[in-house]
């Protein structure tokens, strides 16, 4: 089971999102790749994202995260005991997104995004100071994301495997050929059969 958690005022209609559940699809998987529409609240998006892998074995589920969703991941599989893929994580949300407190829209629709102050507590409250089993953690971190700074990644997950993609961005536009990677450290083959 994989559990895609997007980055902030994104969706499932984020190209990564989109790239893995066909790749997913592809293998016949579709029904163990879950990708939720985050609400804004970090409070909120855990319970949703808790609630759909309630009763999945952690042997059995991956998080894979991108971005803020990679600051969620991490908190989740410290939490359960699973696997994760994190996709240019942030490391300190709560630093940069203060600049973000009020209304705008969401990046894949016309539809208002409110993020409020009172969220910046709340993902205080999801910090992990340092992981616990880095050899659960699988980090993608481009040294060309204009919205996060890489070093901080590969220092936080340090002891994690890493692939640390010289250039790119912050959407990894070149994901598509880091898929098969990504599923293997999941669990997944990432080979159609």
């Amino acid at each position: 089971m994989i559990l895609y958690l997007h980055g902030f005022r994104s969706s499932p209609l984020s190209m990564k999102a989109r790239l893995t559940g066909e790749r997913m699809a592809q293998l016949g998987r579709s029904a163990e790749f879950i990708c939720p529409q985050l609400p804004a609240s970090p409070k909120l998006a855990m319970e949703l994202a808790f609630g759909l892998v309630a009763g999945v074995p952690a042997k059995e589920l991956a998080i894979v995260g991108s971005s803020l969703g990679g600051y969620y991941a991490t908190w989740m599989a410290e939490k359960l005991g699973c696997r994760a893929v994190l996709l240019n994580p942030a490391v300190v949300p709560m630093l940069d997104l203060d600049q973000h407190v009020g209304v705008t829209t969401a990046y894949h629709s016309d539809q208002p995004f409110e993020f409020k102050r009172e969220y910046i507590g709340q993902l205080r409250a999801l910090a992990v100071a340092q992981v616990t089993q880095p050899e659960r953690y699988f980090l993608v971190a481009c040294t060309g994301d204009e919205v996060l700074d890489y070093r901080d990644m590969v220092a936080h997950y340090a002891g994690a495997k890493q692939k640390v993609v010289q250039g790119s961005d912050h959407a990894i536009s070149e994901y598509a050929g880091y898929l098969g990677e990504v599923l293997e450290f999941c669990g997944t083959t990432g080979k159609i059969q």
